[in-house]
């Protein structure tokens, strides 16, 4: 019923010479680059034939949508609201074509997966070249958001499927667990520690902790592995990136854990940089797949991360 109520609804915008689905694809793009130009890159057209369809929207709707200023673009109140429900419209639509090609190629078309920055550039390295031959006829379109931003567009339809930390709030989201990823010591290699073999939680105490800033669930986790230890925290650094946190080790600023993937090959093998792992049982993260309940893409995801399973199971 709901989805014979959006194809109606589809029909409608269409037919109607007044406002058609086009029209909200612009909109949306607006709000979300802020600049006309960028919206007309995003949606393929010059940026006079995007700025004269809006003013047709406006015109027809009757209510102005957007406050045209110089060097500054800004949706106007009712212009918000209208672009809440145009990305709902949007989504459905896209689940609409999902749907109907989920029925004759189920692992064919677009899937918009995200991950987050401390998993993202170690594990798609490792499993795209075997996504692309599992499922050829997928295509990814990839994006990187923390954990929050990832679950927010999730849910907003904005992505298909998320790899991030488990657990999470996911309310209306269902979830699978991937692989278990133990924590590491990164040190400089004069560093103390660096002598030892293997490292307690406990030879942390007293030592300096760099860390990522806010919004990094791996901050959250690094922090209640050493909460169990007197452990320093740098008070004047916080880092944007796992890269920025290994050039700080290497300089000498302090230690930082990082995540078991993002040490291997030649992540762990730099100057300067001494990589410890903790005695068994060594601290460790989850890593986990997250997608909507009401998602049409069920089988394919599952393909996704079954691809995903067994590249991380064997190393390769």
């Amino acid at each position: 019923m709901i989805l014979i109520e959006y194809v109606y609804c589809y029909s409608l915008l269409n037919r109607d010479k007044g406002m058609n689905l086009k029209d909200l694809k612009y909109l949306v793009a607006l709000a979300d680059t802020g600049h006309f130009g960028k919206a007309a890159e995003r949606t393929f057209v010059s940026q006079p034939t995007l700025s004269a369809q809006l003013k047709k929207l406006e015109e027809y709707l009757g209510v102005k949508l957007v406050e045209r200023q110089p060097k500054n673009v800004q949706l106007t109140e009712v212009g918000k609201q209208v672009v809440v429900r145009a990305r709902r419209m949007l989504n459905e639509g896209d689940e609409i074509i999902a749907l109907a090609r989920n029925n004759t190629d189920p692992f064919a078309g677009k899937l918009k997966m995200a991950l987050i920055p401390t998993i993202g550039p170690y594990l798609l390295p490792r499993v795209m070249p075997k996504l692309r031959k599992a499922l050829p006829h997928l295509s990814l379109m990839l994006y990187e958001y923390q954990t929050e931003s990832l679950l927010k567009r999730l849910r907003d339809g904005e992505i298909d499927l998320g790899i991030m930390a488990l657990p999470a709030a996911l309310d209306g989201i269902e979830s699978r667990e991937l692989y278990e990823e133990d924590f590491t010591v990164a040190l400089p290699v004069n560093h103390p520690l660096s002598a030892k073999s293997t490292i307690k939680v406990q030879d942390l105490k007293g030592h300096t902790l760099l860390l990522l800033e806010d919004g990094h669930c791996l901050r959250d986790q690094a922090l209640e592995v050493c909460s169990r230890v007197d452990v320093r925290e740098a008070e004047d650094f916080r880092a944007t990136s796992l890269e920025t946190l290994r050039q700080m080790v290497i300089a000498g600023l302090g230690i930082t854990l990082l995540p078991e993937l993002a040490v291997e090959y030649s992540f762990g093998s730099q100057r300067g940089l001494a990589i410890r792992r903790f005695t068994k049982p060594a601290p460790s993260r989850t890593v986990g797949a997250v997608w909507r309940k009401s998602s049409t893409r069920a089988s394919v995801i599952a393909a996704v991360c079954d691809v995903v399973d067994r590249v991380v199971a064997s190393k390769t």
